[in-house]
């Protein structure tokens, strides 16, 4: 179950951050040319790489309690922080995320910036790189987040090398932004499956011992769901759209 949630959760996550990364990838190529765009992405991708090869062993090196203290409170953080978002896109506190928008604000930034008359466009590959490892830092944390502090670092990172992949065959055939995945209900659940990794591991880092072991993660999941759901109506603005 362990493997399975690890690789999930990963992918989930890895997904959303990798379709915003898109997002702006797209809008370099469509403007500036995809040799900067890829120039960009690769040079992002590799230093995302090399982050995971030298953050998972040092994880190694530092008492488990210790890192599934460190590693709960941090996915933690990360897990409300998206659920709070979520939710609040829920209520109508806050705009629905729009890739298409998005894509057409990044288009006109690039477009007011001008064309580069150098042979290697640097700006854009920068725009690209910049696009890949700040949405892409944060997959990396929550991988290792997941996987380190059950040693299964493994199966959270094919899941988030998935979601990889993915995005960037779709990205490719499609040469538009993924504006119909349902990227705010992604968020919903990452939010809620990031945050009971968050608080089953600050437990286990605490000494706590949960009941039925790794069948607490899913109890988690649904008791914070529960409470989430109930908080959507409470929150909600009269006319605001219930989606």
């Amino acid at each position: 179950m362990h493997q399975v949630s690890a690789a999930l959760a990963a992918f989930l996550a890895s997904f959303v951050e990798f379709v915003e990364a898109l997002t702006i990838v797209l809008a370099v190529g469509a403007v500036r040319g995809w040799r900067p765009a890829m120039v960009g992405t690769v040079a992002g991708i590799a230093l995302l790489i090399v982050l995971v090869a030298i953050l998972g062993p040092l994880l190694a090196l530092i008492p488990i309690d210790a890192v599934r203290l460190a590693v709960g409170g941090l996915l933690l953080l990360f897990g409300m922080r998206w659920l709070r978002k979520a939710i609040l896109r829920a209520a109508g506190h806050i705009a629905l995320h729009d890739e298409a928008a998005a894509f057409a604000r990044e288009t006109a930034q690039l477009r007011s910036a001008g064309a580069s008359a150098v042979a290697h466009d640097w700006p854009a590959a920068a725009t690209a790189f910049q696009a890949v490892v700040l949405e892409g830092v944060e997959v990396v944390f929550i991988v290792i987040g997941v996987g380190a502090a059950s040693n299964l670092l493994l199966p959270a990172s094919i899941g988030a090398g998935m979601a990889g992949s993915i995005v960037v065959v779709l990205g490719v055939l499609l040469h538009r932004p993924l504006a119909r995945i349902p990227e705010n209900a992604l968020k919903f659940v990452v939010g809620i499956m990031i945050s009971a990794f968050g608080i089953f591991w600050l437990g286990e880092g605490m000494g706590f011992s949960w009941p039925g072991d790794d069948f607490s993660l899913p109890l988690l999941a649904i008791v914070l769901l529960a409470f989430s759901l109930a908080a959507i109506p409470m929150l909600r603005r009269p006319g605001a759209s219930a989606r």
